[in-house]
């Protein structure tokens, strides 16, 4: 898929997608850490058939100094998907999680859930979820891990209450493969998201395009027991939630970390930085920092 993206945004996302470096400049980059190595801080998280914030079984934990899922307290799975929410929005950023699948499925996990996990951006909050709701209405980077048997890509993209246009058409399929290579084993594989507002999303994988559309939004199927309230199907996604999942298999994030790009676009101001691409300079200050 072509997408025509003017100059001055090109060369912004350049510097995005360069590797962080250490410098003493005030525009080097500012990754965030989202996961600070020790706890759920900053996290809230939702489980199929249970309240905000109740963690059934332990189900997200830290171990090791990383974000894991684990099911040694489930006697059987019953769809009792989770979803761990970083508490804050995000509109214009680039994503970036290291995770590896390990161990096997507890009972009733499904065959299409073995090594399966996602990135949901531009999704609902944790709160606007229903109590028995499976899914956030999200857009899906879909997280797989391979069979040891034939292809299986990652990255791919799911739509669980959402659609987008791909190849220049609106696509209501619920899944569309990336061309990622297969990742078998407890490999650590690096994905990042490139998340431009309503416009653009692109996956990556090991530093690889793999995948791009544009246009996210609300409609179509595949989320059950939501609130209709949220969803108003056709609404262009600008901005939302950051999840990641537990579908069933045990699944390691030893890193996530958020590029923010949005915010001063001064030259003048302390806080400038060149490889912002939309502005808000209401967040501009002005001397030394």
């Amino acid at each position: 898929m072509k997408i025509i993206i003017p100059l001055f945004l090109l060369l912004s996302l350049s510097a995005c997608m360069a590797p962080a470096q250490k410098s003493t400049d005030k525009d080097e980059m500012e990754w965030r850490q989202l996961f600070n190595g020790k706890d759920l801080a900053g996290w809230d998280l939702k489980i199929r058939g249970y309240d905000l914030n109740d963690n059934f079984g332990n189900t997200f934990r830290i171990e090791d100094a990383k974000i894991v899922t684990r099911y040694d307290a489930y006697d059987n799975f019953k769809q009792r998907y989770g979803h761990l929410f970083y508490k804050e929005n995000f509109s214009y950023y680039r994503i970036g999680v290291e995770y590896r699948f390990v161990g096997e499925q507890p009972p009733g996990g499904e065959g299409w859930a073995k090594r399966n996990s996602g990135i949901m951006v531009h999704g609902q909050t944790a709160a606007s979820m229903g109590k028995d709701q499976d899914f956030p209405i999200s857009i899906e980077v879909q997280l797989l891990g391979g069979l040891d048997k034939g292809e299986r890509s990652t990255c791919n993209l799911c739509t669980p209450g959402t659609n987008v246009v791909y190849n220049g058409k609106l696509d209501t399929r619920h899944c569309i493969n990336s061309t990622s290579k297969t990742y078998n084993g407890d490999q650590w594989v690096r994905a990042e998201v490139l998340v431009l507002g309503d416009s653009l999303i692109q996956h990556f994988v090991n530093d690889e395009m793999v995948l791009e559309y544009t246009k996210p939004q609300v409609g179509g199927g595949n989320v059950g027991s939501f609130n209709p309230a949220q969803k108003p199907d056709g609404k262009l996604l600008t901005e939302g939630s950051i999840s990641l999942q537990s579908e069933s298999h045990p699944v390691e994030f030893r890193k996530v970390e958020l590029l923010n790009l949005k915010g001063c676009m001064d030259p003048k101001a302390s806080n400038f930085k060149s490889y912002y691409v939309k502005a808000d300079n209401s967040l501009c200050t002005y001397g030394k920092k």
